[in-house]
């Protein structure tokens, strides 16, 4: 009973910094409205070269084409300061394996001890050979990422504003709000956000926002060396990415929950979620 009641002032404490944070920037005229705030709509975001209303970012995955080498997920670790250790990813790949007389498919990503291990042996993000001696009916890679959704859960339950997105579809996180109490992070169902214990806010993929709105690609995007990953300006019906949704038959993860991710897959089956 005694942890039961401190678990409840824990949590009113929370909530309680949370409201008190909320109210001091809605009194002082600091919450940014992003999308129709007055501030919003007389300038271009991030600088003033770039009109977000204009574009509308999508994200293509041919998951025939990635071949595990994960080096999206190092390219993005350099990129964005992501913490180097092995816990810790914007993006990352997970590796699908049906073995011949198993009903259920095995699954092992980042979070697997064994690629941990190897990982941090090689001071890279590597799969370990798990598999070399088994009988594999079929195996795949997946890379994951924030799916960037029309209906992002994570912005409906932040409470201070951190968690917005932009008129160019891009989902972000403006860390000078973001309080830590990661309720986007329970919220997402992708489990696409994490915690930075260096900075002690919430982080994620932001599609290299810092890069597309000065007409470069992702950092994932640049170095696949299969073209596996495709991005582009769906408002343009011959970029990349609206060719890529056009010729193919997409499929999206955990349609279901209703958050209309702006992230395209192509060659997954039932067992990816």
């Amino acid at each position: 009973m005694a942890n039961f009641h401190n678990q409840r002032r824990k949590f009113l404490a929370l909530l309680f910094k949370s409201a008190a944070y909320l109210f001091m920037l809605l009194t002082t005229g600091r919450l940014f409205l992003r999308g129709s705030s007055a501030e919003a709509a007389s300038r271009s975001f991030p600088t003033p070269d770039y009109d977000w209303n204009k574009h509308q970012w999508g994200f293509g995955i041919d998951a025939t084409r990635c071949i595990g080498c994960n080096k999206c997920v190092d390219a993005c670790k350099a990129e964005n300061g992501v913490p180097s250790d092995a816990h810790h990813f914007r993006t990352w790949i997970e590796r699908y394996a049906h073995l011949d007389g198993e009903e259920n498919v095995r699954v092992d990503s980042h979070n697997d001890p064994g690629n941990i291990k190897v990982s941090l042996q090689a001071g890279e993000t590597r799969f370990d050979n798990r598999y070399q001696d088994a009988n594999v009916e079929k195996a795949f890679f997946v890379p994951k990422l924030c799916n960037h959704c029309e209906n992002p859960s994570c912005v409906q339950v932040c409470p201070t504003g951190a968690t917005f997105r932009t008129k160019d579809g891009v989902v972000l996180i403006d860390q000078k709000y973001c309080i830590g109490c990661q309720y986007c992070v329970q919220a997402c169902p992708y489990g696409a956000r994490f915690f930075n214990p260096e900075l002690n806010v919430v982080d994620k993929c932001t599609w290299c926002y810092h890069r597309i709105t000065r007409g470069l690609q992702p950092a994932c995007v640049e170095v696949c060396p299969t073209q596996a990953r495709i991005f582009g300006d769906l408002n343009e019906a011959e970029s990349p990415i609206s060719t890529f949704v056009r010729k193919n038959r997409v499929d999206v993860l955990k349609p279901a929950m209703g958050n209309r991710p702006r992230v395209f897959y192509v060659g997954i089956d039932k067992d990816v979620s």
